[in-house]
């Protein structure tokens, strides 16, 4: 115990340790200084509560579609998937030809900080103000969110992508180039191959996020599916039954989505 506390005695000041201390002590007071002073406006908390539990059981447990039928629903649902598909497929085309380029190991220093720097700024960005930014253009719609999806999901995937290409063995590389192969040799024979795996798994996530986004747009930006169809529920009929029977259509749709892509990424764990 006298060892320990010497040890804890001599331990240098750390600088970084004690500005993440006094942020959170800065978060902290600051909060509790919003609770306290924030206008309630003679706000009943017990019924408030009791209204949202009411609320929360009438959403998940009589759940009823009244102003769409469930085909109608599963078909706004498929365009809501296929947003979500063209967006992640476009982007995973793009992303891999800039993946490349970007990674150290197969390309100029200077262009692959070039590109980093690039995505870094895109990914910055919030998906919904790059959809808003290109609907000045091309107007609110499934084209303005397809754009504006897909152009954050190459400056995701970029990232992703061109460290997984780091990752590849540096002597493979200079194997390869010993024994006269040209860049495509190399990117076709050793880096996609010894990379597959994590490409798809990284692209099935980037696919799960458009999904989620892409039923944000639907509102947002007009681009319909079922997003715009929650949309209306919740704001213009006000209807919690079928705002509860929306979300377990997507809920269902969501879970099969992320065992489907478990077995896809099983099935080619086990090819490698």
């Amino acid at each position: 115990m006298r060892m320990d506390d010497e040890l804890k005695m001599k331990k240098p000041f750390n600088k970084q340790a004690m500005a993440i201390r006094l942020t959170l002590a800065a978060l902290a007071v600051l909060t509790l200084f919003a609770f306290a002073t924030f206008n309630y406006k003679d706000i009943q908390f017990l019924d408030a509560i009791l209204s949202t539990a009411h609320t929360v059981k009438t959403m998940f447990f009589q759940p009823l579609l009244r102003h769409l039928s469930f085909i109608e629903a599963v078909k706004h649902l498929i365009i809501t998937l296929g947003l979500a598909f063209l967006t992640t497929l476009f982007g995973a085309i793009i992303a891999l030809v800039l993946g490349l380029l970007a990674a150290n190991n197969l390309s100029n220093p200077k262009l692959s900080i070039a590109i980093k720097g690039a995505v870094a700024f895109i990914r910055a960005v919030p998906t919904v103000l790059w959809v808003l930014i290109f609907a000045v253009a091309a107007g609110l719609g499934s084209v303005a969110a397809v754009i504006g999806m897909t152009f954050h999901s190459v400056s995701y995937l970029v990232k992703t992508y061109s460290e997984s290409f780091e990752e590849l063995d540096e002597g493979v590389i200079e194997a390869l180039k010993a024994s006269g192969a040209n860049w495509v040799q190399i990117v076709f024979q050793a880096v996609l191959p010894s990379s597959i795996t994590y490409l798809i798994s990284w692209t099935f996530m980037r696919f799960e996020i458009n999904f989620a986004v892409a039923l944000a747009m639907g509102a947002a930006a007009g681009a319909g599916g079922i997003g715009y169809d929650m949309f209306m529920a919740s704001s213009y009929y006000y209807d919690v039954r079928e705002i509860g029977a929306i979300t377990y259509l997507i809920l269902t749709f969501a879970i099969l989505l992320e065992l489907m892509a478990g077995r896809i990424k099983k099935k080619l764990r086990l090819q490698a």
